[in-house]
């Protein structure tokens, strides 16, 4: 018996090619799409920015303020453009980055409805979320997805790292307290604490300093360990993102379009988190279509 000839792939909808381009980058139409969304980032945080500045704000208002409504209105259309064209709607506006896309364009609207009176909240506290723009970025910036990787798989080294210089800070703060005293400004345990702190962090406020030659021993301890607080979590991240490049897949912003889980590789056929089939993936073009694999169940 003849088999039946294959069918050829259907050509991809509107929808579906919309979803190409706003959520994956690694296309011409999705690098400009991004290359665009970053210089609109970038001028409204300027905009931000300008706006703080009383002087400025007195002078050009105007155009500040309609500069204001064009970034709006543009990161509202891209808000609800992703809105449509996720499969999963509502999983895109419950994840980290459909909640920061939403605290973009919120605060413009809700200045709106705010009256600016003494009585509630001053109106600048809404304007002030608009920074929250700025993480937008790591939507379009592959490298976000790889150091990404790196800090989750350090995560317990740098746990375990951190539980260890608490407890220092704990009994290096409680020996100053014991030391010093509080006629030197140390009153209480967590104040002695709190100068541990700022001295392994080598920030070193100097608000309260020790006035004794054993606190100062101690203090010189604490500096020198500073140094390797800064080195150790650096290192541990350094040799994770360079263990990821030498074994594991390239990054890309290839996406699930089920699960919207980012960073796949490019020969996956399945998604590793949900197990949803993948479109055919083809870097530097325009996906023609989105072509279910022919395995007819699931990841083999």
């Amino acid at each position: 018996m003849t088999p039946a000839p294959a069918q050829p792939p259907q050509p991809a909808t509107a929808r579906q090619r919309l979803y190409t381009i706003i959520f994956e980058a690694d296309t011409r139409a999705g690098r400009l799409f991004d290359v665009l969304l970053i210089a609109a980032i970038l001028l409204s945080l300027a905009v931000v920015v300008l706006d703080s500045v009383e002087r400025i704000a007195q002078q050009h208002h105007t155009l500040l303020w309609g500069l204001e409504w064009v970034f709006t209105a543009i990161f509202t259309l891209e808000y609800l453009a992703r809105l449509w064209c996720a499969p999963q709607p509502w999983a895109y506006a419950r994840s980290f980055f459909g909640v920061v896309d939403l605290l973009a364009i919120l605060p413009t609207y809700l200045a709106l409805l705010v009256p600016e009176l003494h009585a509630l909240i001053d109106v600048r506290v809404f304007r002030l979320l608009r920074v929250f723009r700025v993480f937008k970025l790591t939507h379009y910036v592959a490298e976000y997805t790889h150091l990404g990787r790196a800090l989750r798989a350090s995560r317990r080294k740098i746990l375990v790292f951190l539980s260890a210089v608490l407890m220092v800070v704990m009994v290096i703060g409680t020996l100053m307290y014991v030391v010093e005293g509080p006629e030197n400004g140390y009153t209480s345990i967590p104040v002695g604490v709190y100068w541990a702190i700022t001295t392994i962090t080598t920030v070193g406020f100097g608000d309260i300093t020790p006035k004794t030659d054993l606190g100062r021993l101690l203090a010189s301890l604490m500096m020198l360990m500073g140094w390797g607080v800064l080195a150790v979590p650096t290192g541990i991240v350094t040799a994770e993102m360079v263990s990821s490049q030498h074994h594991g897949h390239p990054v890309t912003t290839r996406s699930c379009p089920q699960c919207l889980a980012e960073g796949l590789a490019p020969d996956d056929r399945y998604c590793r988190h949900c197990g949803h089939a993948l479109p055919e993936y083809r870097r530097d073009t325009e996906p023609a279509a989105h072509a279910v694999p022919s395995h007819p169940t699931g990841p083999p």
